[in-house]
């Protein structure tokens, strides 16, 4: 009977990018008839100071937050330019 195990292809070996797991996963939420791509940020990725849209306030430096963008623009990539950077709490309820 064959192995049930997949072989292994060529190619080199790409380490595990254990900041980008710690990070979270990309997600689309769907809210107010419309869809947002959430791409959770890690405190190590946090680098300068953001402004959040929720609350007005300030994400400073190496505090996890969430960068969202619209995911239904008829803009496509120029959407990403319009990326907002929010906090966790002022995003759920928003």
């Amino acid at each position: 009977m064959p192995s049930r195990r997949p072989r292994r292809r060529g190619g080199e070996h790409v380490p595990l990018d254990v900041d980008r797991l710690l990070q979270g996963v990309a997600r689309v939420e769907h809210r107010a008839g419309a869809e947002w791509h959430v791409q959770p940020i890690g405190a190590r990725s946090a680098v300068k100071d953001y402004a959040c849209p929720g609350c007005g306030g300030t994400i400073p430096p190496q505090m996890p937050h969430l960068v969202v963008w619209r995911a239904d623009s008829i803009f496509g990539d120029r959407a990403i330019e319009d990326r907002r950077h929010w906090h966790p709490g002022c995003w759920r309820a928003s």
